[in-house]
């Protein structure tokens, strides 16, 4: 069973507003078309975190403010629209599940995702796809719950066999552009993740490492062009265990 993460970087373009790549998201849902027993997360990209951003809204920043929720989340459903459309096209079964509607976090922060749903959707054959959201916070309104995040609680509570998350560059890169090949820790990596060069209120490629060093299943960080090697048993790109 694989939890796939689609980078919101390689299904938009991240520096004009609410543009899907949809050549690139075309073809990755190609490359998914006949998978089964898998799990989608799709990032925000153009989407999503322009808006948190103008609300002060992420991971730890909340709104009370109803409209500022609603405008965050009808822009990740426009996304989410899009993700499912793609992938309809190649006769995946994708089935949405809405984060705002199915998770919460706790007044210390904790994610909550009930799962029932989520497992009975696979074993009916379809393919759950969700995506970063925005989501209500015990004492704090609401705030931002990133596909990191949700990828690492699926993972852990569905007993994935492997993750990958499909980023926009074909792995962690070193200060000399390589693909580092294994992470174990972060201290390995920490002077090479940087910033987002582009809006992003959830942490960026140091966030992704970060939670996939929490995992207790293999990952791996990958670029478009191996999303097919890595459904079909190959770890590219970085491996991070």
């Amino acid at each position: 069973m694989i939890v796939l993460k689609l980078g919101g970087s390689v299904i938009t373009d991240k520096d004009r507003e609410e543009t899907v790549d949809e050549d690139r998201l075309g073809s990755l849902a190609g490359a998914i078309a006949g998978r089964g027993d898998l799990v989608v997360v799709h990032g925000a990209g153009s989407f999503g975190h322009r808006y948190a951003a103008k609300h002060g809204v992420s991971v730890t920043e909340g709104t009370h403010d109803g409209a500022a929720v609603r405008e965050i989340h009808a822009s990740m459903e426009r996304l989410n629209e899009r993700v499912l459309s793609a992938l309809g096209a190649e006769s995946v079964p994708a089935v949405p599940v809405d984060p705002l509607s199915v998770a919460h976090r706790t007044r210390d922060g904790e994610l909550s995702l009930p799962l029932d749903g989520i497992e009975t959707m696979l074993a009916e054959g379809f393919v759950p796809v969700l995506y970063g959201d925005v989501i209500s916070h015990r004492g704090e309104g609401a705030t931002i719950v990133s596909g990191d995040e949700l990828v690492v609680a699926l993972a852990e509570g569905l007993d994935a066999d492997r993750v990958g998350l499909c980023s926009a560059v074909p792995g962690v890169l070193d200060d000399a552009g390589g693909v580092i090949p294994e992470i174990g820790s972060y201290d390995e990596v920490a002077a090479y993740l940087g910033e987002s060069e582009s809006t992003d209120v959830t942490g960026g490629m140091a966030g992704k490492v970060r939670a996939l060093l929490e995992l207790g299943v293999p990952a791996s960080i990958f670029g478009p062009d191996a999303l097919a090697e890595f459904l079909a048993g190959g770890a590219p790109g970085t491996r991070i265990d």
